[in-house]
This record gives structure tokens, C-alpha cells and sequence, in this order.
């Protein structure tokens, strides 16, 4: 199967988890049937200047952001880390996290959510 970027399911997320501005959420595959059921995500995402994803917890999951482009701040269960493009974060299941894109330009990322 080849899924061409027009054909992509595209959202506009405002607030993301209590955080700044909005998320857009390019879905790459198409919720967890298509991941075998072992995972309900995986999605090309972008923060624009001054956005972000707010602090969240996950449960019975784990999520690995793959940072693509951009500058950000990685809230790593309350130690704020720099990421760049390259850097690679992992939550494992009952930890949790937030985003927040810090540069001038949009913060891209990859992010994978699988099942425990």
C-alpha cells in the first residue's frame, strides 16, 4: 500500500493538552488497525513557534517522538530537556511528558504510540 500525502487524514488539534496554540496531526497510518492493533498512532506532527503540547500521562502506552526538524523543550516527567532535529524521546507506560516548540520556526516531530 502506498498512502500519497493528499490522501492523508489531516487534524487541527487547538490546545493540546491544556498547552499553547495548536497541533497539526498528519496521520500515517490509520488508527490501530492498521498497526496490527498494537498501537493506536503514528503521526507527523507540527508545532508552530510558541505552541505546544501540555503535560500528559500515559497509561498502558508508551509514545516516542522522533524529532524531524526544529527546537523545542521536552518536559521528561518534570525535567525540561532541549530537543533538535535528530534527537529521538521515548514515554514509557505510567510516565509522562509535554512538548513546546521554542525556535523560530515549526517544530516537526514523528510521534509513535504503542501498546504495552
Amino acid at each position: 500500500m502506498i498512502r500519497r500525502s493528499n490522501e492523508r487524514t489531516v487534524e487541527v488539534k487547538e490546545s493540546p493538552f491544556q498547552g499553547d496554540g495548536q497541533i497539526t496531526v498528519r496521520n500515517l497510518l490509520n488508527g490501530p488497525e492498521e498497526m496490527y492493533n498494537k498501537g493506536r498512532a503514528f503521526a507527523h506532527n507540527t508545532l508552530a513557534p510558541g505552541c505546544s503540547l501540555g503535560f500528559h500521562i500515559h497509561k498502558n502506552e508508551s509514545e516516542t517522538y522522533y524529532i524531524y526538524s526544529g527546537t523545542g523543550e521536552f518536559n521528561d516527567n518534570g525535567t525540561i530537556t532541549t530537543v533538535s532535529a535528530g534527537d529521538v524521546a521515548f514515554t514509557g507506560a505510567g510516565e509522562g511528558h509535554g512538548l513546546k516548540n521554542t525556535g523560530d520556526e515549526p517544530l516537526e516531530f514523528i510521534a509513535l504510540i504503542l501498546y504495552e
